[in-house]
């Protein structure tokens, strides 16, 4: 069957004005003024998207597929995500990390959960690792993961600037970004480095370390959780003005804000009005993960868990709110992430590329959610739904 969406206003994320899109199997096949088909010939199912923006499935490059916490003890470990959590918030590919615990949290379990959105209808990848090092991987090497398993795309999420952290050294920063590198080279991956950043005055001190001292290039680390402290924030704008990717962390609490979490649709446009390149700034939800509070002895005193359905919602609010344009702020899920990792056929409404779409209605509410050329949600609604859901 073919899927014809017509009269859509496409955003590529550039926009491109009014379209027709033929989606062909699982491919875009042409994008065009307007499209006639002639039914006789073929089954055609036709999408009117008339007032309604078109742009790509959105990416979620940091989200904790089993669950992810712990902190608290066992009961307050958290539970996986399902199908439609994802596909309902607009999102249509997904890479997996384990965060805290690299103990209950495995590497076979994160690959099987993968395997099986995958076979639910959206897209999946997933980083080698957690917070501890030495890098507790699949095979025993960083570099033999992301060569032999066609998951695994990259090393992490790694952890420095916080009290959970193994507070690794620069050399073994160094060894672990250069593994990984390798891998990617060999592989035809990105090799990144997921590199979760706490609370720490150390910043992103370590990485800039790493990249002073050896000719590692500061784009083969990816740091998150950028915007969650003001001074943080602020190391991060003089790392991306380095040249440096930056991360922020959609899922949150009113606490953390009102502690100084600086609000992602905030932080990007002040990232933008201090000159940092859109390219270089990406949106993550940390979905799954436990959102822990601690006390300043480092005692756990609250846990909330993040959602994925805050990745989109922190866009729109930045369109919104903020008044950045949508064909800017949009790229930040989609372009962006898909540049970084290294996903040719992701993040970009183009001929040849993934069937991965979203309409928008008026309100830039999520209205039809399409991944690799099938429909998953439609008028706000579910149509495929996880085994279990």
């Amino acid at each position: 069957m073919l899927l014809l969406i017509k009269n859509g206003e496409v955003y590529a994320p550039e926009y491109l004005g009014k379209k027709d899109i033929l989606v062909v199997d699982r491919k875009i096949g042409f994008i065009e003024e307007e499209m006639k088909i002639p039914d006789e010939f073929v089954e055609v199912r036709v999408i009117e998207a008339a007032g309604k923006k078109i742009v790509p499935g959105f990416i979620d490059s940091h989200v904790h597929l089993i669950g992810g916490g712990g902190e608290g003890g066992f009961r307050t470990r958290t539970p996986e995500i399902q199908l439609t959590d994802a596909t309902t918030a607009g999102i249509t590919t997904l890479v997996g990390v384990l965060g805290t615990d690299g103990t209950t949290r495995t590497m076979p379990g994160l690959i099987a959960k993968a395997r099986a959105l995958e076979e639910e209808g959206i897209t999946t990848y997933v980083q080698t690792g957690s917070y501890q090092v030495p890098v507790k991987t699949l095979t025993g090497k960083i570099e033999d993961d992301i060569i032999l398993i066609d998951k695994v795309i990259g090393a992490g999420e790694i952890a420095i600037a916080d009290h959970r952290s193994s507070q690794p050294t620069v050399e073994e920063l160094a060894k672990i970004a250069s593994a990984a590198r390798i891998g990617g080279m060999l592989a035809g991956k990105s090799g990144i480095v997921n590199i979760h950043v706490g609370d720490s005055l150390d910043h992103l001190k370590r990485i800039e370390e790493v990249v002073e001292h050896t000719d590692i290039p500061i784009r083969q680390f990816y740091p998150t959780h950028i915007n969650r402290n003001p001074h943080l924030f602020e190391a991060g704008i003089d790392y991306a003005k380095k040249g440096g990717w930056v991360d922020f962390t959609t899922s949150s609490i009113p606490k953390f804000l009102e502690e100084g979490e600086v609000k992602c649709s905030v932080a990007l446009k002040r990232m933008l009005e201090a000159g940092v390149d859109i390219s270089q700034i990406t949106f993550t939800s940390d979905g799954q993960a436990s959102l822990p509070d601690f006390d300043e002895n480092g005692e756990l005193i609250g846990l909330q868990i993040g959602k994925v359905s805050s990745l989109y919602e922190a866009v729109k609010e930045a369109v919104v709110t903020e008044e950045i344009a949508l064909e800017v702020a949009i790229r930040v899920i989609t372009a962006n992430p898909a540049t970084v990792l290294k996903l040719s056929q992701k993040g970009r409404i183009e001929v040849g590329r993934d069937a991965d779409l979203v309409l928008l209605d008026q309100d830039l509410e999520i209205d039809t959610v399409i991944a690799k050329g099938q429909v998953m949600v439609e008028n706000k609604r579910p149509l495929v739904k996880g085994t279990f859901e």
